[in-house]
């Protein structure tokens, strides 16, 4: 049994199909198909029930998941301490759009920084699915909010604050409600408004959460949809199309509060709606199965936070 076999192993196991772990891996399937028998032979025990062309693991391939994870991940960190910088690795995120937007480019810019060699992969996925992910060893880390990370994680999963984010209501700087403003478009604030002017306007708004898909479901944005019932016009799950269509003049709507520096558009205040959505958002990772590299990352990512 050796190091190289245990990597195809957990690659196998996480596609459950010999073709896509061959392509993720850049070997033939006949190539990974024998480092998976080798380790059948090695341990006296098949590790997948194969169903016709597809396979997955069965108990015993479980508990070698485990072992495996664990064993891969000393033997990077010991390949870390000799080789530094000069390591070549592939990192993999998973986790909401919104929340990689933010974070993405702080955790890959960590990264470059100490290992020119990395590459990182960004996968969209809602932060349950996210988290699961992770503790099945699909992930090197998963980004999720806070209702999350308190609700029920996962035995050996850990998780480091990232910071907030607020849901604030935008408009484009073309939008009906702003264009009887004096003041210079190029100058714009933070637009003051009440409840009755912005109700005559039509909202684009998810047709599910941003977070969690249908957990919270629709309406879930921000705004208080019980108390204060919108026009929305434009159902959607994609979230550049949200901000394509408030950039437009289109539709208000609910965007994080990082998005709205973009020239086009403008915060609006609604002075007589104080609820306020915040998002708090962190990062989830495996400590005991960490590799050097993802200890450093965790190490230096407070004073990347500050910056």
């Amino acid at each position: 049994m050796d190091i190289f076999d245990l990597r195809s192993f957990l690659v196998v196991a996480r596609y459950a199909n010999l073709r896509n772990a061959s392509a993720d891996l850049h070997q033939s399937p006949s190539a990974l198909s024998k480092a998976i028998k080798r380790l059948e032979m090695a341990l006296n025990t098949p590790l997948f029930d194969r169903v016709g062309k597809s396979i997955r693991l069965n108990s015993h391939g479980e508990h070698l998941r485990e072992r495996a994870m664990h064993l891969v991940g000393l033997a990077d960190q010991l390949q870390a301490e000799f080789r530094g910088e000069r390591q070549h690795l592939h990192c993999r995120i998973v986790g909401p759009a919104i929340l990689q937007w933010r974070f993405g480019p702080l955790i890959a810019s960590i990264l470059q920084s100490h290992h020119k060699n990395s590459g990182v992969a960004f996968e969209s996925q809602f932060e349950d699915a996210a988290i699961s992910a992770l503790a099945r060893g699909e992930a090197d880390f998963a980004l999720a909010t806070g209702a999350a990370v308190h609700a029920n994680l996962p035995a050996g999963l850990e998780a480091v604050a990232l910071g907030s984010m607020t849901m604030q209501l935008a408009a484009g700087k073309s939008h009906p409600i702003l264009q009887g403003d004096k003041r210079s478009k190029t100058n714009l604030a933070k637009f003051k408004v009440n409840t009755a002017q912005i109700l005559q306007h039509d909202f684009a708004c998810p047709d599910r959460s941003l977070f969690c898909g249908i957990d919270r479901g629709a309406r879930s944005d921000g705004w208080r949809d019980d108390q204060l019932p919108r026009r929305i016009r434009f159902w959607l799950d994609d979230l550049q199309l949200l901000m394509a269509l408030v950039r437009s003049g289109q539709a208000l709507a609910y965007l994080p509060d990082f998005a709205l520096d973009e020239p086009d558009l403008v915060r609006i205040h609604v002075t007589d709606c104080a609820y306020e959505c915040v998002e708090q958002a962190w990062l989830v990772w495996r400590p005991g199965t960490a590799s050097g590299w993802q200890n450093t990352l965790i190490r230096l990512l407070p004073a990347a936070l500050k910056l």
